[in-house]
C-alpha cells in the first residue's frame, strides 16, 4: 500500500482534529515568547544537534550515538535551567484570565495618567529615568536590590527620585497599581543583541525585564529626550503621551 492510498484511508474525527489545533497552537504560542531571545538561538542549536543525531544513527556512528543520547538524557534538567525566565513568562500569560485582565486595566487606568506625566516632564527637561510598572507577575527579587517607599505615585515625586541630586536616580522605580514600591532598583540586563547602538544600559535593563515578566518598562532618555517603552522583550521608541497612556492603561 503506498503512502498517498494510506492518507486517503485516514477518517480524522473532531476529537484527532481538536487535538492537532490545540499542539499547533501551544508551539505556535512558545514559538511567540522564544522569538528573538537567546532561548531561540539555544533552540536552534538544538536542532542542530537533533540532526546530527540522526545522522549518526543512518551511518551507524556508534560512538557519537552514544554521547548524543547521553547528552540528551541529561540535558532536561540543564534546559530548564537555561529557559527558566520564559518558562516563567510562559507560566505567567497561560495563568492570566480576562477577568484579571480587566481587573488590572482598571487599577491602571487611575495611574496611567500620573505615570504619563512624570515620563513626559522628564523627557522635557532631558532627566533620565527608568520606571517599571508592575503587573501579574511579582517583582518581589528586584525590589530587594532597591529601597522599599510605598509611597503614592505622583509627578512630582517621581521627577524628584530621577532628579541627579537624589542618591536613587541611578536605579529604577517599581510602580504597583498607584504606589511607588521602591526605588534604586536594579533590573537585569538583556543578552539580546541591539539593532541600534546608541541604546544605553537604561534600555537594556528595560528590555531584559520585560523579557523576564510581564511589566511595562518605561525608559526616559537623557541624551534624546525621548520615552520608549519596553514590553514583552521588544521596545518601542519615541512613544507619545497618547500612546503611553494607552499602554499604561492597557488599551495598547
Amino acid at each position: 500500500m503506498s503512502v498517498g492510498n494510506g492518507l486517503l484511508g485516514l477518517h480524522p474525527g473532531w476529537r484527532d482534529l481538536l487535538e492537532i489545533a490545540l499542539v499547533a497552537f501551544a508551539f505556535y504560542r512558545a514559538l511567540l515568547i522564544i522569538s528573538g531571545t537567546r532561548a531561540m538561538q539555544i533552540l536552534a542549536g538544538l536542532l542542530l544537534l537533533v540532526a546530527a543525531y540522526a545522522l549518526a544513527w543512518v551511518l551507524k556512528l556508534t560512538m557519537l550515538t552514544y554521547l548524543l543520547g547521553v547528552a540528551f538524557t541529561y540535558g532536561l534538567l540543564a534546559l530548564l535551567i537555561i529557559f527558566q525566565p520564559e518558562v516563567r513568562l510562559a507560566l505567567a500569560n497561560l495563568g492570566r484570565s480576562p477577568l484579571a485582565r480587566f481587573a488590572r486595566r482598571l487599577d491602571a487606568a487611575d495611574t496611567a495618567g500620573l505615570v504619563a506625566d512624570a515620563a513626559m516632564r522628564l523627557a522635557a527637561q532631558g532627566t533620565g529615568a527608568l520606571i517599571a510598572v508592575a503587573r501579574d507577575v511579582t517583582l518581589r527579587a528586584y525590589l530587594e536590590s532597591g529601597t522599599p517607599l510605598q509611597a503614592q505615585v505622583s509627578p512630582d515625586l517621581l521627577a524628584a527620585i530621577f532628579s541627579p541630586t537624589s542618591p536613587l536616580h541611578d536605579g529604577a522605580v517599581v510602580v504597583r497599581r498607584d504606589t511607588i514600591v521602591a526605588a534604586g532598583c536594579i533590573l537585569p540586563l538583556s543578552h539580546k543583541p541591539l539593532a541600534d547602538r546608541s541604546l544605553g544600559t537604561r534600555h537594556r535593563a528595560a528590555i531584559g525585564l520585560s523579557e523576564e515578566t510581564d511589566a511595562i518598562v518605561l525608559v526616559v532618555s537623557e541624551e534624546t529626550g525621548t520615552v520608549s517603552v519596553a514590553m514583552d522583550g521588544a521596545l518601542e521608541r519615541n512613544v507619545s503621551e497618547v500612546r503611553l497612556r494607552e499602554i499604561l492603561s492597557g488599551r495598547g
